[in-house]
Formats: C-alpha cells, sequence, structure tokens
C-alpha cells in the first residue's frame, strides 16, 4: 500500500550535515577572537626570552660567536688567552699548518714571492681626426711638453718639406695614384710610398682636410729651448716671436709662414693654450715649420724674463698706444715681438712684462687685423728697418 504524503511535512523530516563535518579549515572563521587570540600568544612567545624564540639579546649562550670567530656576537679574545698551536688533527685539513704557524712575509721562502709586475704595454693612440688608430703604438714624453708622439701631415708643401728635412724620422709615406704620377722624383726613396685610394686617406685624415693626396706620419722636430737664442747669429737684426695664447693652429701656421718668409729666429708659444704642431698647422705653414722653430714654455712670463737677460728688446703689439712699431724698432738689433689673441690682446701679466708697447699705423676703417695679419705686417716693419 503506497502512501503519499505532502511535501511540505518532508522538509522538516530532511537532516543537514553541519559545516564542520564538510570541510573543517573552509568552515573555520576568518580573523575573528581565535586569530586574534593566536597573535598575542606568539607575541607573548617571542618575548619569553631564553625558554621560548627570545629576542637577539635573550638567546641562550649555544648561539654566541666563538672567541675570535665570525658573527655579530662573538666575544673578544683575551689578551691572556693561550692560542692553540700545532696541525689540526682532524679534518681534510689536518696536515695544514695553522695561521699562527705560518711564516712572516719576510720570513717566507722564494717559493711565496711574488713575481715581478709587467710592464704596461704602451699606449695606443688614436689617429688624428677620428681613425682607427693601430697604424702606430707611441709613448708619452719623459722628458718634453707630452707632444712627442707622431702625426698625420698632410698636403703637398707640407709633406715634402717635411720628407726633405734631414732632422725629421718618417714612418709612413701614404699617397694616391694621381699625387705619385705627378710628384714624381720629388718622392723619396725612405720611406717607400704605399698607394691606397682616396677614400682611405679622407677616412684617415680629419674631416675636410685638403690632402691633395699624401699624408706622412712622421716623428715631431726637436724643440732647441729659449735657451738656444742666447748668442746673436750675426749682425743683422735678429725677430723672435712670442704669441700669447694664440690657439687656433691655422693662425700659429701662417705665423710661421711669414716668420719664414721675413726670416725670423723662432716662434714660442707656451705649452698649455697653443695647439699641437699636426696636420692642420704643417698644412697652414705650408714648409714653415720645417725652416723656423716652434718653440714651447711653461710660462711666458719667466721667457720674457730670459730673453731680456740675452739683450732682447721686449715689444708689445697693441693698438692703444701712440708709438708705432717701425719708430719701437728703428734702433733696436734683437727684439722680442709679444702678439696676444684676436678677442682678449696681450695679458695684463705679458703686458706689464714687456719694454714699450706699439703699435701698427691703420686707417680706422677696421677695429683690429687678423692675428696671422698683423704678424705678417709686423715682421715686414721689422725686416724693412
Amino acid at each position: 500500500m503506497l502512501l503519499l504524503l505532502p511535501c511540505g511535512s518532508i522538509r522538516p523530516a530532511m537532516s543537514r550535515r553541519k559545516p564542520e563535518a564538510r570541510n573543517p579549515k573552509r568552515s573555520a572563521p576568518k580573523g575573528g577572537a581565535d586569530r586574534r587570540d593566536s597573535r598575542k600568544e606568539a607575541g607573548s612567545r617571542k618575548e619569553a626570552g631564553p625558554e621560548g624564540r627570545g629576542r637577539a639579546d635573550q638567546r641562550p649562550a649555544k648561539f654566541a660567536g666563538k672567541p675570535g670567530g665570525k658573527g655579530p656576537n662573538r666575544p673578544p679574545i683575551r689578551p691572556d688567552e693561550p692560542r692553540r698551536d700545532g696541525p689540526r688533527k682532524d679534518g681534510p685539513h689536518k696536515d695544514r699548518p695553522r695561521r699562527d704557524d705560518r711564516p712572516r712575509r719576510d720570513e717566507r721562502p722564494q717559493a711565496f714571492a711574488r713575481p715581478e709586475p709587467r710592464p704596461e704595454p704602451r699606449p695606443e693612440r688614436p689617429m688624428e681626426g677620428g681613425g682607427q688608430g693601430r697604424e702606430f703604438r707611441g709613448r708619452a714624453s719623459s722628458h718634453g711638453h707630452g707632444r712627442d708622439l707622431p702625426a698625420w701631415l698632410y698636403g703637398s708643401h707640407a709633406c715634402l718639406a717635411a720628407l726633405h728635412n734631414p732632422e725629421r724620422y718618417h714612418r709612413r709615406l701614404l699617397v694616391t695614384r694621381e699625387a705619385r704620377d705627378a710628384l714624381g722624383d720629388d718622392l723619396p726613396a725612405n720611406p717607400q710610398a704605399e698607394t691606397v685610394d682616396r677614400a682611405r686617406l679622407d677616412a684617415l685624415l680629419p674631416p675636410g682636410a685638403v690632402h691633395q693626396g699624401i699624408a706622412l706620419l712622421t716623428d715631431p722636430l726637436e724643440d732647441p729651448g729659449v735657451e738656444s737664442l742666447k748668442e746673436p747669429l750675426g749682425e743683422d737684426r735678429e725677430v723672435v716671436l712670442l704669441l700669447d695664447h694664440v690657439t687656433d693652429p691655422r693662425n700659429v701656421g701662417a705665423i710661421l709662414r711669414s716668420a719664414a718668409a721675413f726670416g725670423a729666429r723662432a716662434v714660442i708659444v707656451t705649452d698649455r693654450h697653443a695647439p699641437e704642431a699636426t696636420g692642420a698647422l704643417a698644412k697652414a705653414a705650408s714648409g714653415g715649420l720645417e725652416v723656423v722653430p716652434l718653440m714651447r714654455v711653461t710660462n711666458l712670463a719667466r721667457a720674457l724674463d730670459l730673453l731680456a737677460e740675452y739683450g732682447f728688446w721686449r715689444v708689445g703689439l697693441e693698438m692703444e698706444t701712440e708709438k708705432s712699431l717701425a719708430d719701437a724698432v728703428s734702433d733696436i738689433r734683437r727684439v722680442a715681438l709679444v702678439l696676444g689673441a684676436e678677442d682678449e690682446g696681450l695679458r695684463r701679466l705679458t703686458r706689464e712684462k714687456c719694454d714699450f708697447l706699439a703699435k701698427l699705423p691703420m686707417t680706422g676703417a677696421v677695429e683690429s687685423l687678423n692675428v696671422s695679419a698683423a704678424a705678417a705686417v709686423a715682421l715686414y716693419e721689422c725686416a724693412r728697418g
């Protein structure tokens, strides 16, 4: 016999499991009082001292470092505490002597001596104008002004004048096929010319360099020094040019060219505020670098004092004065002509070292001349008198 009951009467009779019975971990309360109590209990254990996981200053004695060992809490070694001597009795390094038994540095045998340091390689000097820098390895100067490294000269006049100068030591000579045919017998047999294409020279030399198909790697000329000007060469007038902070290599090269044309004895520049005798300067000098000595001094004022001892009259070229240069040097046999930069002119100390100041006669249409042009006019005035 089938008994039918209504649905409403079945629901109260069905039983459900408790949350703990299905998944105790998932049904555990999140946060709440139990978790706060566990944190308090952990904090109490942390501050419990030696009985629990205490702080660093309350740790037991077994956590302290050994005497003389490593560790933040190692106690210092007492001076009266004896050290252990003799080799270790166990372990893989039992035959190795202890640190205290090893010989001192001065008592070590030859096997412990340090080897002699290897000499440092010579610095590699990059080529002028950003080349590859592996054509030559030079060294810095030990007696001069640090400018005795070889340099690339370019241009037919500069290179041919350097090639025919017996005081030069040449290393490499690069020419194009067109330049070799044009120069012909003017090229010497030593060094032997190497034929290269024009692109090779363009990459080797500074951008925009007018090399005319020839480049020469050569050592600089020896600096004779200001002391070489002590004795006069003859009865004619001698002129020495001194450049005060003239930094443009083309201006210095043009002054050297004028000095060679009018027979000046030397050109003196400062070591720091003057260009090196590289390709741009030699190109502008057009062979004058091989004729007139280019001397470098550390202090221009001391060089002026030394020239005064040798009998030179120091004449500073200045526009704000009444005496002309021709009248100033009319009765002078040895002249030290001092020129300053275009923008600043002569410096105060250099002007004070001069015996007198002189000017070039000008109409006033322009404010001043280029320093190389002023040097050419001044050299002509000195040579004419």
